[in-house]
């Protein structure tokens, strides 16, 4: 008799590892590796959390990370090692400023600016508008119950078990998935709970508060395009998609503890010439407001067949 393996966690902070490297033209460089995935190319949060990760462990005057904005230049193979080049161009009393240069393969594949700010920060609470009408993530069935028994488009059992406990959270839908089909609506909007399946390991380098901000940089990329692929009423398993991620901001308005469920509330904010933004905001249960994000990604759908000639 065999136990089947339970999901964890360990894929985040396998991805947050990082190893120092002697620098060659920039003051700091690291090198750490993408993660597994059922996809051709590797998960885009990979690249944001390692590029957090590699930016906070180059501040060491208290400074905590409040923003980064990102480009994506080219897709980053499964599994294969990414060198992050980091430049220290700023060290205000109040802010300091880090650029950030993946690379792989020779070739930049990423790049961003992360900025940090020092102070204390505030408690401010601006619940989700539809906070009232939300169920509990307990009353919401996980991946793993939704995706038993079905099938369709291009889900294979590979990105079946990816989709159910591959990604290292717990994600459950709160108007249903769209995996396979578009359920609950076409709606611009939609709401997850996300938690990770166990706690979260402690990462070398990183204090837990550091490592919580890169996890939630981690997960903010999974579903953040979704609110428009129900616009356009595509479902991730439809045969010829096509999906990249373009461009990427995230804001870190206070410390994010990423050891509970967490509400992240997405919204479609264009959906226009192959190219769709959606933005999202991560709450905690009792209605914190943890983070902002916005996203802009390449959506092409499977080309139209023409039909017989009449």
């Amino acid at each position: 008799m065999t136990t089947a393996t339970l999901p964890t966690s360990e894929t985040v902070t396998a991805a947050l590892t990082l190893t120092p490297v002697e620098p060659e033209h920039l003051d700091l460089v690291f090198t750490a590796v993408t993660q597994p995935c059922p996809w051709p190319k590797a998960y885009g949060g990979d690249l944001v959390a390692q590029a957090a990760a590699a930016a906070m462990r180059s501040v060491t005057d208290g400074k905590t990370l409040h923003s980064m904005h990102s480009y994506f230049l080219r897709p980053a193979d499964i599994g294969a090692e990414v060198r992050y080049e980091v430049e220290l161009l700023r060290d205000g009393r109040g802010y300091g400023t880090r650029q950030v240069r993946g690379y792989q393969n020779g070739k930049p594949i990423y790049v961003c600016l992360a900025n940090f700010a020092a102070g204390v920060t505030g408690a401010g609470r601006f619940a989700p508008e539809f906070a009232e009408t939300v169920p509990d993530p307990e009353d919401l069935p996980t991946s793993a119950e939704y995706l038993a028994g079905r099938a369709g488009g291009t889900m294979t059992e590979e990105s079946n078990a990816y989709w159910c406990g591959g990604r290292g959270f717990d994600i459950r839908h709160v108007s249903g998935p769209v995996y396979v089909a578009v359920e609950g609506g076409r709606a611009p909007h939609q709401a997850v709970w996300v938690k990770p399946f166990d706690p979260l390991r402690p990462v070398a380098g990183l204090s837990d508060d550091q490592r919580d901000l890169a996890a939630l940089a981690y997960v903010c990329d999974y579903t953040i395009l979704e609110p428009v692929l129900r616009v356009l009423g595509l479902s991730w398993a439809d045969p010829g998609l096509v999906t990249a991620s373009l461009d990427h901001a995230m804001w870190f308005h206070r410390p994010a503890q990423v050891d509970d469920w967490l509400l992240y509330v997405q919204q479609a904010a264009s959906a226009e010439a192959g190219r769709g933004l959606g933005t999202g905001r991560f709450y905690t249960r009792d209605g914190l407001h943890l983070a902002t994000v916005a996203q802009e990604g390449m959506i092409r759908p499977a080309e139209p067949t023409e039909g017989p000639a009449r």
